[in-house]
């Protein structure tokens, strides 16, 4: 049954959004709170947005709201990504992330100095994809960008630029990366088939900026760059994940597999004492918990907000602007990018914008695998810009804490893979001939 458009049911959001978005600006940009986007507590702000929501339409008793939640939270795609989470969460506990180091180090010893920042760029794409993590690649890499930097000469935000646009790349195809958790299970498709569908957009962004990272760089006059130990075989767990995701084995399978081969390897090689295994364990499922709670809270206000009508008006308004399978495209894109916009997470952009996209994906006639892939990759193209993000705020930080002097602004020109990211998505959406949706 098609529900009444009501605008008032979306009046949670806006109080998220005003809590969120508002004091973090207050906090980050007028009170000069170093990462005072991250001062707000996410779980607080959506549980008072829940409250909001329970507030309304008292024609629906408290027990029904109750009923509603309880429909929306216990969802199977809720469930499959809370346990996906969790799953994740344990593997990069135990696998642990100095593995990053030595693929940095390793191709920063066999490729020559002038393709330092090429190096970057590359080294990033592969960690993050296989640590499923853009945070966690930055913090790791970020510290080499320097050295890199102050070792061969090349500009400090250039290589900041390249390090955040490969970790972007790898935060977009992932198979552990909770961007493609959230994506495939709210819109229900196989994770190997939106892999599949947004290699064909991402692949292309990233060829196009290592042609311009190396137009920018060949030529340079370059120093000597650095050189530390390293232990490849400490990788060995993250690429049998991407192998067995790239074939199509079941997550839980790829992802067990990478458990038990790291927890092997990581045990012989000293890198880990037995007893601090399970510990690490429990870090990495502990480190999932605040995204976890965010899929459980907005599922529970995204229930109620579709029965009151919030869905159907915000559905019926996108329907009147975008016209067709690539409006529906577009206005889905846009959609999840004005959600990271105001919350500065695209994981929670996408949960956000999962049911509604689904509403659309359904109107629209647009199969899971290509909402899925519309929706991580506009989130990544948003959340890799914006100079409030998490990834900025961090790469900032580090490069601060180095001794290096860097704003936001002097990296938003370097973000080459971002745009690139855009320009190839739009092309997807406008030019490239639609194939049959399966």
């Amino acid at each position: 049954m098609q529900k009444k458009e009501n605008w008032r049911a979306l009046l949670p959001i806006g109080v998220f959004l005003v809590m969120y978005l508002g004091l973090g600006i207050l906090f980050e940009y007028v009170m000069k709170i170093p990462m005072g986007f991250y001062n707000i507590p996410i779980v607080v702000s959506f549980l008072t947005a829940l409250l909001v929501a329970c507030l309304q339409n008292p024609k629906v008793s408290f027990d029904e709201k109750l009923e509603l939640m309880a429909k929306g939270v216990g969802d199977k795609n809720i469930l499959t990504m809370i346990l996906i989470f969790m799953t994740a969460g344990i593997f990069v506990g135990v696998v642990g992330r100095s593995s990053a180091e030595s693929v940095a180090y390793f191709l920063l010893s066999i490729i020559p100095e002038r393709f330092s920042v090429v190096v970057l760029f590359l080294v990033s794409c592969f960690v993050s994809l296989a640590m499923g993590t853009s945070v966690g690649t930055i913090t790791l890499i970020t510290p080499i960008a320097v050295a890199v930097s102050n070792g061969s000469g090349f500009g400090i935000s250039l290589c900041i630029g390249a390090v955040m646009g490969g970790a972007m790349f790898g935060d977009n195809l992932s198979f552990i990366s909770d961007t493609t958790i959230a994506a495939c299970n709210g819109q229900g498709c196989q994770m190997k088939d939106k892999f599949r569908e947004n290699f064909g957009i991402a692949f292309p962004a990233a060829l196009v900026t290592l042609i311009i990272i190396l137009i920018r760089t060949l030529g340079s006059d370059v120093g000597e760059t650095i050189s530390r130990d390293y232990n490849l075989i400490q990788i060995i767990p993250y690429v049998l994940v991407l192998i067995g995701g790239i074939i199509g084995i079941n997550v839980f399978v790829v992802l067990l597999i990478g458990i038990f081969s790291g927890s092997a390897i990581m045990l012989l090689t000293g890198a880990t004492k037995a007893t601090d295994l399970l510990g690490n364990m429990g870090s990495g499922a502990a480190g999932m918990f605040e995204t976890t709670m965010v899929a459980i809270l907005v599922s529970a206000i995204c229930a109620l907000i579709h029965e009151y009508g919030g869905f159907a008006a915000l559905l019926g308004f996108i329907k009147r602007v975008f016209k067709g399978s690539r409006g529906g495209k577009l206005g889905m894109g846009l959609l999840v990018g004005a959600m990271d916009i105001a919350t500065a997470n695209n994981t929670v952009a996408i949960v956000m914008a999962n049911p509604i996209a689904k509403e659309m994906a359904e109107e629209y006639h647009i199969s899971p695998r290509k909402s899925a892939s519309i929706l991580d990759t506009f989130s990544c193209i948003f959340q890799g810009i914006i100079p409030y993000g998490a990834q900025m705020l961090v790469a900032i930080s580090a490069v601060t804490e180095l001794g290096c002097e860097i704003s936001a602004f002097d990296i938003i020109p370097n973000l080459y893979y971002p745009y690139m990211l855009l320009i190839s998505s739009l092309l997807f959406i406008f030019v490239i001939p639609e194939k049959e949706q399966k």
